[in-house]
């Protein structure tokens, strides 16, 4: 595979109209002071508005941009996989296009890079712009999933990292379904390091990850590091076992000695309903878990792309990632 570049920025995109001119600009005015070969390689992630357009005509007037574009929607976490696959640096540096990530932060982790680090991530000491909601629950998921989990996940932190070549190889290797790069990056290993900054608001547009997608993904990062939910649920079974076995003993000596007894009728739904829906979260973790072998068993691909024609040099990346299926 020719490689003569030294960086490369992936950018995910998913209808980023109003902003990826601006993300555009401020990413070539920071990799140009650095003054070597690097590529920005947008991953349109089946963008309904004008991205891909928008981004086809950088690339007719900037050797440095190149564009992956997906056939439809197949996620945040598998645009960035596609960019890692198709990626030809030496350091690949993960962000966001909605500007809440400084493209100015990058020359700090490139040093850090050339100091001998292979993962340099960048950690959030700051979030300007969101509710209170949102930072409580994002500090509650990171705490939750490293209490959960036996990997190291750095708190506080997002996609937005570089990592060294050996690093992004492997990644390329690993092709489960339900991803959470993040955590991924954390397993593979490799001497990491943190720089931290403040997130700012978002340049432009809407956010792409309302509740119903943050909460999804927050199973995605427990059930892909974690089997304490399913020993959390045997223990829970367990448990309520224990507390019904001895509330029949007690109902049992009522009946015996205490012919005054009440009949208990309201307890005992009470008892009831507690066991049926304990019985359910029980199912529906071992659901999650299910579902997820159940993706890796059918075995489809990641992503499909619309055409590769932007793309140069992509015969063996191609062959690269066909062949791990």
């Amino acid at each position: 595979m020719k490689r003569n570049v030294r960086y490369t920025i992936i950018i995910p995109v998913y209808n980023e109209e109003a902003v990826v001119e601006e993300t555009y600009r401020r990413l070539t005015r920071v990799m140009e002071a650095t003054g070597e070969p690097y590529e920005l390689l947008f991953v349109n992630d089946g963008s309904r508005d004008r991205t891909a357009e928008l981004i086809e005509s950088f690339a007719g007037s900037d050797k440095c941009v190149r564009l992956l574009d997906f056939s439809r929607n197949f996620g945040h976490q598998i645009a960035i996989t596609a960019g890692m696959d198709y990626a030809r640096g030496d350091a690949v540096v993960i962000i966001d296009a909605d500007l809440q990530d400084p493209p100015e932060l990058i020359p700090l982790m490139i040093d850090k890079w050339k100091e001998g680090y292979e993962v340099v991530y960048a950690q959030r000491s700051k979030r300007k712009g969101e509710t209170l909601f949102k930072k409580w629950t994002a500090a509650l998921f990171y705490r939750t999933l490293r209490a959960l989990t036996e990997v190291n996940i750095p708190l506080d932190t997002g996609d937005f990292r570089l990592i060294d070549r050996k690093v992004c190889d492997a990644m390329r290797g690993v092709r489960e379904k339900n991803r959470f790069v993040r955590g991924l990056v954390s397993w593979v290993g490799f001497r990491s390091t943190a720089v931290e900054y403040v997130r700012e608001e978002r340049f432009a547009g809407e956010t792409k990850y309302p509740l119903k997608k943050m909460l999804r993904f927050s199973m995605d990062g427990i059930a892909s590091f974690s089997h304490k939910p399913l020993k959390l649920a045997a223990y829970l079974g367990f448990m309520i076992s224990f507390a019904s076995f001895i509330y029949l003993v007690v109902s049992l000596a009522q009946g015996l000695f205490n012919t005054g007894a009440a009949a208990g009728w309201s307890s005992l739904i009470a008892c009831l309903l507690l066991t049926d829906g304990v019985i359910l979260i029980v199912l529906g973790i071992l659901g999650e878990y299910v579902g997820r072998i159940y993706d890796e068993t059918r075995n489809r691909p990641l992503y499909i792309l619309r055409n590769k024609r932007e793309v140069e040099d992509a015969e063996h990346e191609i062959e690269v990632i066909y062949s791990a299926f």
